[in-house]
């Protein structure tokens, strides 16, 4: 009976061996892992991201894949990713600073794989749905440590945030919270009031978490260009007025109500004056500080630029005075994406970065859940990347990843005719868009992207 028995075992596991749909399955599983991990960990998702390009491999279709990197979605990001590579050559930075500066690009190669998977999986909105409840975890984790700050995962942690940074976290929170506001609204005019009401509680929940407990000055500049992003392409104008109004009160009231919130906003003016009266290496002051000096290094080569890794050396001959004061500090990173590129690879990389969010935004034109999941992950890495290197940055560069590409794979999976069926589906059924739903409700165009799967 046991020989049967392991008989049996032994083909089902041949059999799924051989089955892609099985491999697909897996991947899927290691993405969803990878979306549970991103608010927790770094090396998590190092881990999950190449077992998940390990189950992709066995029945990986090369030839498809490169007919699919002719697209320019896929394009931009492995030229960007290249020109890092390249750019070693004319730098003069030692050999490990110019390949340290390599590897925040390279996560950028996965954008074109997880375009092509999701073409084929059918699990997108699982990998978002598990990003969501892993930042919902996180946002409970949060006030537990703020009322209680040794229960924090690691030492020295800031008030009510128990792991990574309060920028991460507040990034994190604030996609979360305006992403919701399209099933929110879908739900309501579909008459689905309760869940409606749970959506709107949960995203309440994490602007509440924000302006009481953690916020980062880049969440509250971004947030409103998000939400009224929202507010321009899904409501009216009566409706848009109403809102305005609603926010603004309950702004004050915040404003009024949350020291965090106050303290926050009311260093912008105390850190200018720090720096401009004494030197003082304020956050704002230092910002302004790299972005001058970083002005002038493009300049000394506007085209090609100093090659990766050039930055630190530069700041290094550039400072003056001791480290303690702005105009003596030193950094890799000039705290601004577009700073960042045009450093190391001058007009050229500038033009590459530009055109692979320019692409990205226009694959994400259409209707649909997905199409606003994928539009408000660039929206909020380009405006936060004034601030911010963030693309390259790991926590946000890999929120623009995993957002762009599945968001996109998706999205390229249905093609025109399907996409206006699926919406009126969507409509009938009175239902939050599923993967399916979402993926045909979307108007993406062949001819611009060269969607495989368009008739």
């Amino acid at each position: 009976m046991s020989v049967v028995a392991g008989e049996s075992v032994g083909a089902l596991l041949w059999r799924l061996w051989r089955d892609p749909a099985a491999w697909i399955t897996t991947s899927d599983i290691f993405m969803i892992l990878v979306a549970l991990a991103l608010p927790w960990s770094t090396s998590l998702v190092a881990i999950f991201a190449v077992a998940a390009l390990v189950a992709m491999a066995p029945f990986f279709d090369a030839n498809a894949f490169l007919q699919s990197l002719k697209r320019p979605i896929s394009i931009f990001p492995v030229s960007l990713f290249f020109l890092a590579v390249i750019g070693t050559l004319w730098s003069d930075a030692p050999w490990g600073a110019r390949l340290y500066a390599v590897g925040p690009a390279a996560k950028l190669l996965m954008l074109p794989v997880l375009f092509y998977h999701f073409e084929s999986s059918s699990r997108g909105l699982k990998v978002f749905t598990a990003f969501l409840v892993s930042c919902i975890l996180l946002m409970v984790m949060s006030w537990i440590v703020a009322f209680d700050p040794r229960l924090a995962l690691k030492s020295g942690a800031e008030y009510g945030v128990p792991v990574k940074s309060y920028i991460d976290q507040s990034q994190e929170f604030a996609l979360c919270a305006v992403v919701l506001a399209y099933p929110v609204i879908t739900l309501l005019r579909a008459k689905r009031t309760w869940l409606a009401i749970l959506l709107i509680a949960i995203a309440l929940s994490f602007v509440v978490n924000m302006l009481f407990v953690s916020v980062s000055r880049t969440a509250l500049v971004t947030m409103p260009v998000m939400l009224g992003i929202f507010a321009l392409l899904h409501l009216k104008w009566r409706s848009i007025v109403i809102i305005a109004s609603v926010a603004a009160v309950l702004g004050g009231m915040a404003w009024a109500t949350s020291p965090q919130l106050r303290a926050t906003s009311g260093r912008f003016l105390r850190d200018y004056q720090l720096y401009m009266e004494r030197d003082e290496p304020t956050a704002l002051g230092l910002r302004l500080e790299f972005w001058k000096k970083s002005l002038r290094f493009i300049a000394e080569a506007p085209v090609i630029g100093h090659g990766s890794g050039s930055t630190e050396g530069l700041f290094e001959q550039a400072s003056v005075g001791p480290r303690v004061l702005a105009h003596g500090q030193v950094i890799r990173n000039p705290h601004n994406q577009t700073l960042n590129v045009a450093i190391q690879w001058g007009a050229l990389g500038v033009i590459v970065l530009y055109a692979m969010w320019l692409s990205h935004l226009l694959l994400f034109r259409g209707d649909g859940l997905m199409a606003w999941i994928g539009l408000m992950v660039v929206v909020q890495n380009f405006f936060t990347s004034l601030f911010n290197s963030h693309l390259f940055d790991f926590n946000e560069g890999w929120i623009y990843v995993l957002g762009v590409g599945i968001a996109g794979g998706v999205l390229l999976k249905a093609g025109p005719q399907e996409a206006s069926a699926g919406t009126r589906r969507t409509v009938a059924a009175g239902m939050v868009p599923t993967d399916q739903l979402s993926a045909t409700s979307q108007r993406a165009s062949p001819d611009v992207f060269g969607d495989r799967s368009a008739t």
